[in-house]
Formats: structure tokens, sequence, C-alpha cells
């Protein structure tokens, strides 16, 4: 009888509840950096994660750096793409307006990519805390 409870109560602890802001807080996070801690009320980690974010985004741009685009067939520039999506909107406006399609022709530039996909990384790492947030995963 014992063990059978424990099972039921691992289960109930494997299986977070499924919330409106469990969907959208990620999601947004994805699209604006920082805005799913916003949605939620994290003023100030939300804040922090957006000025980041964007700042290193827009510092890669500054220094010429690449973005992927999605239809490259070699490991490296897949690998790069998946880092450059992850910053959501600032990947699709960039996009867009075709920022950072450029050769790199100087070292300051290959830094702009590195700076450019670091700041997509942190943007997926961003969504998921918001993610762990939103079913009280986390404070």
């Amino acid at each position: 009888m014992a063990n059978s409870r424990s099972k039921s109560a691992t289960a109930e602890i494997a299986a977070p509840p499924l919330t409106m802001m469990a969907v959208v807080a990620p999601a947004l996070g994805w699209l604006i950096p920082g805005a799913g801690h916003l949605a939620q009320k994290r003023w100030i980690r939300g804040l922090l994660l957006m000025g980041c974010i964007i700042s290193m985004y827009i510092l890669g741009l500054a220094m010429s750096g690449h973005v992927y685009q999605p239809n490259s067939g070699e490991v490296l520039d897949i690998l790069g793409f998946i880092g450059d999506v992850g910053a959501g909107g600032l990947y699709i406006v960039s996009r867009a307006l075709d920022y950072g399609q450029g050769m790199i022709q100087h070292a300051t530039a290959d830094y702009g990519t590195k700076f450019i996909i670091v700041a997509g990384l942190l943007n997926f790492i961003s969504a998921v805390d918001a993610y762990h947030i939103a079913i009280g995963k986390k404070k």
C-alpha cells in the first residue's frame, strides 16, 4: 500500500500543471527577450535579461557579425542558425532588414557573430526559465 502511494506521488510531481501562463510565458519570452518574465511580474529579472540579450545582439550586429540563414548544409552553419534563431524577434527583424549578411572581413566581425549566437542561446535559456517559473518549479 505504501508503495502504490509513493508511485502516485511521483506521478503527480512528474506532470506539472499546464496553465495558460506555462504556454504564453516561454513563447513570449522567445519572441521578445525578457518578456516572459515581465508577463509574470518578475520585473528585475525580465529587464536584466532584456537589456543583456538585446545589447549583446545589437553589439554583435555593430561589430559586423554574421546572421546565419536556415538553408545552409554545413554543420557549423546549422548550429550557428540554431543559436541565432534563439534570439526570436531580434532574429526575425534582422533577417527582414537584411542585417548581418556582409562578408566577415576583420576579426571583430567574428566576435560579433559569437555575440549574436550567444544572445540567442541566452534567450533560449531565458524562455525555459520563464516556463519553470510559470509551472511553479522555480521562484
